[in-house]
């Protein structure tokens, strides 16, 4: 998997992830998206990445550069080293690990390349997939923080740079891949995080 910046002219590859109303179901209220919310929101990414260096990075399959979404940072808050990640995958790409694979990048980027020391997670309450993937991943359920693009409390987690190192040292996981697989197959398939 590979990760770049947003460009402006990704306009085509913004609209085949957020105009899909499958993706955006649990992210915002409004639903499918127009052509001038998505170049909205495209244009969030790209000045989040010009104010901060960094943003929900598009990525794509090394295999055929194919766009499968996208997974990033997204700030938080900051004096603390705190930072916001998130995942947005298209639909084809589902219960494949690629939002695991992502995350996971993203991550280790924060925690080493930027020397964050946590990050936050946030999911709609509905988003089961999203829940499944965080506890495995190695997130911890803080809170209930209210999330205005959606207008509900979503479920919020932290994971420390402690929690980091300590998963690492365990293999990378703190669930049995098998068994988030089994139980995410149980469920109604889900778009974003």
């Amino acid at each position: 998997m590979g990760f770049r910046r947003w460009r402006r002219r990704d306009f085509d590859l913004a609209c085949g992830l957020w105009a899909d109303p499958r993706v955006t179901e649990f992210i915002d209220a409004r639903g499918k998206l127009s052509q001038s919310q998505v170049r909205e929101r495209l244009a969030q990414e790209i000045a989040t990445a010009d104010s901060y260096n960094i943003q929900y990075w598009p990525i794509f399959l090394l295999s055929d550069d194919s766009h499968a979404g996208c997974c990033g940072l997204h700030p938080y808050d900051l004096p603390q080293g705190i930072y916001e990640i998130g995942f947005h995958i298209r639909p084809n790409y589902w219960r494949r690990g690629f939002a695991s694979e992502a995350a996971r990048s993203v991550m280790e980027h924060a925690f080493k390349a930027l020397g964050a020391k946590g990050l936050f997670a946030g999911h709609n309450p509905r988003n089961d997939p999203s829940r499944l993937l965080l506890a495995k991943l190695g997130f911890r359920y803080t809170h209930d923080e209210y999330y205005a693009p959606t207008g509900l409390e979503h479920p919020s987690y932290l994971m420390t740079v402690d929690d980091y190192t300590r998963i690492k040292k365990n293999g990378g996981s703190c669930q049995d891949d098998q068994a988030l697989k089994a139980e995410l197959n149980a469920q109604a398939p889900r778009g974003g995080g």
